[in-house]
């Protein structure tokens, strides 16, 4: 609401200046209003267009993150709403360049039919009656405007939900003709079509210039013919003063001089040069950084079609909760995904590691490669067939809102499927030790569909959960496993399950109730909600979150969200 309101306030302030100012007096008597919407949108767009990139500095955006500069939670939390933001931009976009095409549709129409002959620097066309389509497709900035609408229209619908899950690919590429468009966008405002009065003092909007040979169509003051009966045919005497009634009587004002004009200097130029500049300099950063191949320790098939990859890299260091996006180019040139880390090299381990599921067409490509049986819980070393594996890029890591999951004293982590993964690195990085962490207390979640999904991460919460009992802390971590489709009682298979059996739930949570004892067990404290699952789980949770209740328990709600 913030954002549209303030870009609802540029918008008008734009529309008034233009509407109102002296300098567009000529240029608004040819154009009328399609001239204040066609530069009040154009406003909103520079501004749009400024910060639509910044979301996506992932670089600047985790180094602010794990920066000491950011030391406000709260602060923090406003990173996570980068892919929003973005989001949120992009609609502007989209809202106001309708606005901006349909005010110049405007504007080539009238300056067709309002040619004029007085003042020809003001004319975009080039007589009375030119067909307007020329000024659309002749012209530097009507073509460029027609290729960007193509591109943007392009953009905007494959970035729709639909699209995106059912053919990522074609989001991929697409959006990826932003660099197009920014590129259209800085010889799109070079034209200079629109052009202001720079002489207002010598020449005030709407004033009499004496001096000026009269055309035969233009009407001369009657007060000025009775005064000067031959004013017509002779220049007007320099050295002759002008009665004093003239001078006062504003509808007769006297200009010394023609009114000249002049185009803007492209101010679009200074609003996306600054966020394009970084933008490309955050990329090359992000190539050079990412440039040396991984090296694949081992591959690992779990059920349900997820696959475990382990790497190690020189001089990579991540944070629990972070991702990193992974490029396989015999997979995909161009395309690339960000998994979340689900193991990070700690001082004694240098292998980091992702699980992924296998759901697309990209997936499936990835997997077939690296696979060299279809056994699962078969784990390849690819020590001594390193050769048969494809080269992996790493780009990151970069952060994301699990990083604060450790900052809380408090915290509730709720998971639904794969979207386990943030936490696994979380309940890794206790296990190597946790007291040097703020977090005192952790509520684990895990909702699947079903049984075999467990086993995804059941070895790393039974040594969890075996650690904290011998360090005294049973209370530490509460893991909550809930099974939301069965045909009757189940069991994680394994002797070393039991601790997780009796954890195993049938059915979906109840989150009222859930919350309910949560907030009374820690009555008077902030406890931080982490989710990455399904919408109607995440909106439910949000909800929660921002109901009061009796115990002055507060929820700080956080959602998963990849740039």
């Amino acid at each position: 609401f913030f954002w549209l309101s303030l870009n609802v306030w540029l918008f008008w302030k734009t529309f008034l200046l233009y509407y109102q100012g002296p300098q567009y007096y000529y240029l608004h008597q040819m154009l009328g209003l399609g001239l204040c919407v066609s530069r009040a949108s154009a406003s909103v767009l520079n501004l749009n267009c400024c910060l639509v990139l910044l979301p996506m500095c992932r670089v600047l955006l985790a180094f602010l993150r794990g920066s000491q500069k950011v030391a406000s939670r709260k602060t923090r939390r406003l990173l996570d709403k980068s892919k929003t933001f973005h989001v949120t931009c992009g609609v502007t976009i989209c809202i106001f360049s309708v606005l901006h095409v349909a005010a110049h549709l405007v504007n080539a129409l009238n300056f067709s039919e309002n040619y004029n002959e007085d003042f020809l620097a003001l004319n975009a066309a080039n007589y009375r009656g030119e067909d307007p389509r020329k000024l659309l497709f002749a012209t530097v900035p009507g073509l460029t405007g027609v290729i960007m609408v193509l591109v943007l229209f392009l953009m905007c619908t494959a970035s729709t939900y639909a699209i995106r899950v059912s053919n990522y690919d074609i989001f991929w590429y697409t959006h990826n003709l932003f660099f197009v468009f920014y590129m259209l966008l800085m010889l799109h405002v070079s034209g200079g079509v629109l052009k202001y009065q720079t002489n207002l003092e010598e020449h005030p909007p709407g004033c009499f210039n004496p001096n000026k040979t009269l055309r035969e169509n233009m009407t001369v003051p009657q007060a000025f013919e009775e005064m000067f009966p031959d004013y017509t045919t002779e220049p007007f005497p320099e050295d002759l003063a002008v009665p004093e009634p003239f001078v006062q009587n504003s509808f007769m004002r006297i200009c010394s001089e023609e009114p000249k004009f002049q185009s803007h200097f492209p101010e679009t130029w200074f609003w996306i040069s600054g966020p394009l500049c970084l933008y490309c300099m955050e990329r090359l950063y992000r190539y050079i950084r990412s440039n040396k191949p991984v090296t694949v320790t081992s591959v690992i098939s779990h059920p349900s079609n997820v696959l475990e990859v382990r790497m190690m890299k020189d001089s990579f260091k991540a944070r629990p909760g972070q991702y990193v996006i992974l490029h396989c180019p015999r997979v995909s040139a161009l395309e690339s995904h960000p998994f979340t880390l689900t193991m990070c090299p700690t001082d004694t381990k240098a292998t980091f590691g992702v699980h992924l599921k296998v759901v697309g067409d990209w997936t499936e490509r990835f997997r077939d490669l690296l696979l060299l049986h279809s056994n699962q819980d078969t784990e390849i070393l690819p020590i001594f067939q390193q050769r048969r594996y494809p080269k992996l890029y790493v780009d990151g890591p970069f952060g994301s809102p699990f990083e604060e999951s450790l900052n809380y004293e408090v915290s509730l982590c709720v998971a639904g499927g794969i979207g386990v993964t943030p936490f696994a690195s979380v309940l890794n990085t206790l296990l190597d030790g946790w007291k040097c962490y703020k977090l005192r207390r952790l509520y684990f979640i895990w909702v699947c569909r079903d049984i075999e999904s467990f086993r995804w991460f059941a070895d790393l919460l039974c040594m969890l959960h075996n650690k904290l009992w011998q360090e005294n802390r049973p209370d530490y971590i509460n893991i909550q496993l809930y099974l939301s489709q069965t045909d009757g009682i189940q069991k994680i298979i394994g002797e070393k399950y039991q601790a997780l059996n009796s954890r195993l739930l049938i059915g979906r949570p109840r989150w009222k109730l859930l919350f309910d004892e949560i907030a009374k067990c820690n009555r008077r404290k902030t406890i931080g909600v982490f989710c990455c699952g399904p919408n109607k789980i995440s909106k439910t949770l949000h909800k929660l979150s921002n109901d009061s209740n009796s115990y002055g328990t507060r929820f700080e709600y956080n959602k998963e969200s990849f740039s």
